[in-house]
């Protein structure tokens, strides 16, 4: 069984007793699945961050549950009919499986991420003692040569300089 967090939004224009009614259906359709709720939370009415079938507001409920991932797309079937539910998402929160199956995979993405941290760490070095051996084999001490300038790359956050388009302008 997987932990899953479902966000209910409800249309606001829903008196309190069909709200409860609309969060009860979709529990009940858990429960039904086979699955186990840990925790219901309503939210109340938020506004929206745009309109959603001409509603500038919903009501927010949060669901936490238990229930197998094959389960998960008959849920969700039930509220896509439902005209009470404006959006609804639903998420992984947690893999709940076997400890043991879980452990070895865990550990196993762990050491190659530190084995490859080992290598980009050995990589940085080598590279640092090869330009410190070409500037003692120059006769230089260590200090830098004014005539290299180091290429660098635009950030990609950061926007290019390219020249603009000539616009015409419309005149009357």
């Amino acid at each position: 069984m997987r932990r899953y967090e479902l966000m209910l939004l409800l249309r606001p224009d829903l008196e309190d007793d069909k709200l409860q009614a609309s969060v009860e259906k979709v529990t009940r359709a858990i429960v039904n699945a086979g699955g186990s709720l840990s925790k219901v939370s309503p939210w109340g009415k938020r506004r929206l961050a745009y309109d959603i079938g001409h509603h500038r507001e919903a009501s927010y409920f949060l669901i936490h549950f238990d229930v197998e991932p094959s389960q998960v797309r008959e849920i969700e079937r039930g509220m896509l009919i439902s005209e009470e539910i404006l959006r609804h998402l639903v998420t992984v929160l947690e893999d709940r499986g076997p400890v043991d199956e879980l452990a070895p995979a865990a550990a196993a993405r762990s050491s190659d991420d530190d084995a490859d941290a080992d290598d980009r760490a050995a990589d940085d070095t080598s590279e640092d003692e090869t330009d410190d051996d070409a500037g003692d084999a120059d006769g230089d001490s260590g200090e830098a040569d004014a005539s290299v300038v180091p290429a660098s790359a635009p950030d990609p956050g950061e926007p290019v300089d390219e020249p603009a388009e000539p616009t015409e302008r419309a005149e009357g």
